[in-house]
């Protein structure tokens, strides 16, 4: 029963703290307030969460990189990728060497490994942090996707350098041609399981829901299974577990493509796994409050034997590292943004040079976050002699107080560096989807026509299924008329379908507030109440999106 109870009061503080979050007057980010949350537990009940590093990790991370892999819009990825490739791999191997041995440096009393492992899960950024920061201050669409892809990689690759930092503290050696091989057999392994495992379960799920029918449930359960299968798989493999949940994300999102699910699936799928990645972020960083009583008493005995007995000196350390990696980051932004436009004018392309808000409000948005934390989490408790593992809790306190420090930093800096920035040679994502919107309606009505034809075939109310088929190719004619436009046309075509949304949204919720109305009076049953209700929340998610 003790276990039940410290799951729901995590749950609990996870749920109130997005309350409090919205309620302050000023910009709050919910990882800050989760994390007191979790301290204010910690220090007022009597339990303690015993946290197993290695199932922690398999709890958390799979599905988390999985549905970062699944969702993350990949044109827009690819269309940014040498950005993304610098920023994610090349900043990572920088970050792990040169503040691995700026920490071991200022901490002699750490170990050099134990430095790069520090180094390496303090290196993935968060894009879910900086959203929920940005969220009074409008990210551009770009930016939040640079961010997106940047993360995505970034995780998987600060992940495989720990364990490559682990496995040197463990053992007490390290060789570079061994390492590089043993990593393109975790790389290239994890990558092809999880795709294989993708591919074959979606296969097996589409063959079978098209011979006997789709039940959502199991959908949706089998979703939530093949992270967790990709990575034990891959780990039995000695292959990388997290790239293989990576892989099998981004897999999951073409195989969708080709093999569609029922809409009903696929709506309840999603807020299914909305509810699990609020849950799993929040879980984790009231955790870390949780532990983090324990952590600094650790973390003050490690300093202690440095010679330093002043517990300030923890927060020297702390400042010390979020300066390195914001300046390190700065730079590779700027060399990294300068190459993009070397690259553009050797194709012949022009370019403005980037303003330096938009390298700040970049490298202010490298804000460490779930991912960090979930990997520092999984050092080892013992080292291989089953002697304590060496300068765990400092390593641990420190990634706790660069993820605060950034938190921090970026929520008051990035909306001041955020306000009225636009991104350099951003594509028409409107004429874009207008041209899709276009085709399907086109598509729409060529469908109509034909059933309407094969309906009304022989019979002597032809007439009727003619009305009924012009009243809905109406509705795809005007949507057609309306896209097809330009210039002032089309922004006069655009603001008449914002008063029609607004018009729309108020009788949906005047439509709402009768049925509620009528079930209070006991003149409609709470069935029927429920069938209309779900109808007005899937028309007005439809005009919210």
């Amino acid at each position: 029963m003790e276990s039940v109870t410290i799951v729901l009061v995590l749950l609990l503080a996870v749920v109130v703290s997005g309350a409090i979050s919205r309620m302050v007057p000023f910009s709050v980010p919910a990882p800050l307030v989760q994390i007191g949350l979790g301290a204010a537990i910690g220090l007022a009940a009597d339990w303690r969460v015993d946290l197993e590093p290695e199932l922690f990790f398999f709890l958390f991370l799979p599905p988390l990189l999985f549905l970062d892999g699944w969702r993350i819009p990949k044109d827009e990825l690819f269309k940014d990728i040498s950005t993304v490739v610098e920023l994610a791999l090349g900043l990572v191997v920088t970050t792990v060497l040169g503040m691995g041995l700026f920490i071991h440096w200022m901490i002699p009393e750490m170990p050099l490994a134990v430095a790069f492992a520090l180094a390496a899960v303090v290196s993935p950024t968060d894009p879910i942090a900086v959203s929920a920061i940005a969220a009074r201050v409008p990210i551009p669409r770009r930016m939040m996707h640079i961010l997106e892809g940047e993360s995505l990689l970034n995780d998987a690759s600060g992940l495989v350098c720990l364990r490559f930092a682990i496995a040197a503290a463990l053992t007490g050696t390290f060789s570079a041609s061994s390492a590089a091989l043993n990593f393109l057999w975790v790389a290239f392994g994890g990558l092809a399981i999880g795709v294989a495992v993708t591919m074959a379960v979606t296969w097996t799920k589409y063959r079978v829901s098209r011979r006997f029918g789709e039940e959502v449930g199991s959908q949706i359960l089998v979703s939530l299974l093949i992270p967790f299968a990709s990575y034990l798989l891959a780990e039995h493999f000695h292959c990388s577990g997290i790239l293989a949940a990576v892989a099998a994300g981004v897999t999951m999102s073409f195989a969708e493509i080709s093999r569609q699910a029922l809409p009903a699936t696929r709506m309840r799928r999603n807020s299914v796994w909305d509810t699990i990645q609020f849950a799993a972020n929040g879980i984790i960083f009231v955790l870390l409050g949780e532990q983090l009583p324990g952590i600094l008493h650790g973390a003050r005995d490690t300093v202690a034997q440095a010679g330093h007995q002043e517990i300030w000196w923890l927060g020297v350390y702390v400042l010390a590292i979020t300066l390195g990696l914001a300046a390190l980051r700065f730079i590779w932004v700027w060399v990294s943004l300068r190459l993009t436009l070397l690259r553009r004018r050797r194709h012949g392309e022009t370019g403005q040079s980037p303003e330096w808000r938009l390298v700040a409000a970049m490298s202010f948005a490298g804000v460490r976050g779930a991912i960090t934390l979930a990997g520092v989490l999984t050092l080892p408790l013992v080292a291989a002699d089953g002697a304590p593992f060496p300068a765990r809790d400092l390593a641990i306190f420190l990634a706790a107080g660069v993820i605060v420090t950034s938190l921090v930093i970026a929520s008051i800096g990035l909306p001041l560096l955020l306000r009225g920035l636009k991104m350099p040679g951003n594509h028409s994502v409107e004429a874009e989807e207008d041209a899709a919107r276009v085709a399907a309606a086109e598509a729409a009505i060529c469908e109509i026509e034909r059933v309407q034809h094969a309906l009304a075939e022989g019979r002597s109310d032809a007439d009727v299924y003619a009305s009924a088929g012009a009243r809905i190719m109406d509705l795809y004619r005007d949507r057609i008329e309306a896209r097809s436009q330009e210039g002032e046309a089309a922004e006069a075509a655009r603001r008449e379908q914002g008063i029609e949304r607004e018009l729309r949204l108020a009788g949906l919720k005047a439509e709402r507030t009768a049925i509620f109305r009528s079930v209070r009076e006991r003149s409609l049953g709470s069935a029927t109440a429920a069938k209309l209700v779900r109808e007005l929340d899937l028309m007005e998610a439809r005009y919210r999106s």
